[in-house]
């Protein structure tokens, strides 16, 4: 990688201020995820999340569903600021933490230091994940709502052609979605109970529509940041796995195995790469 490559991909370790041009509501391009996570926002991100009250939240869920499943290398390719992979790892778990923001991997790094661990990073971009990381691995975890940063249908797809190539013949993605079916069709709400905890933030919509779910999370000291995401529905997203060559999808609503589909705020969906007859 060049001088120039690196600085690109690391600009929002010194950036302060989102850029996104005169027109916020035009900017639907995937790689605008790079002038969102800028550092002054990665901060204050674990305020939003509130790790405390998310593991409260979760509770054994992922842990539960690797461990049943006999998985123990796992990749984080959403690790933000590092909630997953420090609780897979205090947990037991092997876990490789990727993340195409540094300043994302950076806070990672340091979360994980503060709880005495050490966390094996590397900086990637989903669309050329195999390029960058070493081996297959039995999971992946895709988690935060993180893939709605993919705004063209082909990056969807090659990115889900990658993680697919990054897992064992046996192996298992767990990928999340907000349930945005509901905001499109319905309008915005939430119980804010699972994934955004922090309870003196507001992490509301501003603009939705058919191609755009534009969110503002405001903080307490009167800063504001804006993520431009894809609002994904659900069966499209089942789709989309099925046709990356997966073969059994398991979907839950807020952690719950039943649910109507108008509940849940998130969508979890346990995807097998190889079939297994009952």
């Amino acid at each position: 990688m060049t001088n120039l490559e690196t600085e690109f991909l690391n600009k929002d370790l010194v950036s302060e201020d989102q850029e996104y041009g005169q027109d916020p509501l035009a900017v639907r391009e995937t790689d605008q995820y790079r002038a969102e996570y800028v550092m002054s926002f990665v901060e204050k991100w674990d305020e939003l999340i509130d790790w405390e009250a998310r593991a409260d939240s979760e509770g054994q869920f992922f842990i539960d569903v690797l461990k049943s499943r006999g998985k123990q290398n796992v990749l984080d390719v959403a690790t933000g600021t590092g909630f997953h992979s420090v609780q897979l790892s205090k947990a037991g778990f092997d876990v490789t933490s990727a993340d195409g923001s540094a300043a994302m991997l950076a806070k990672a790094f340091e979360n994980a230091k503060k709880r005495h661990l050490i966390l094996r990073t590397v900086q990637a971009d989903w669309r050329w994940l195999n390029r960058d990381i070493q081996g297959k691995y039995d999971a992946i975890i895709c988690l935060g709502n993180s893939f709605t940063h993919l705004f063209d249908e082909q990056d969807r797809r090659r990115a889900l052609a990658e993680f697919y190539a990054a897992l064992k013949h046996d192996g298992i993605l767990i990928i999340d979605q907000r349930n945005y079916d509901v905001i499109l069709d319905e309008g915005f709400q939430t119980k804010h109970r699972y994934y955004y905890c922090g309870d003196q933030v507001v992490a509301e919509p501003e603009h939705v529509d058919e191609g755009l779910a534009r969110f503002r999370y405001a903080f307490p000291d009167g800063s504001e940041y804006k993520l431009n995401m894809f609002p994904i529905r659900k069966n499209d997203m089942r789709t989309l796995l099925k046709e990356a060559g997966f073969q059994r999808i398991h979907t839950y609503g807020d952690f719950q195995e039943t649910y109507q589909d108008n509940e849940p705020d998130f969508f979890v969906h346990i995807v097998e790469k190889s079939y297994h007859h009952d």
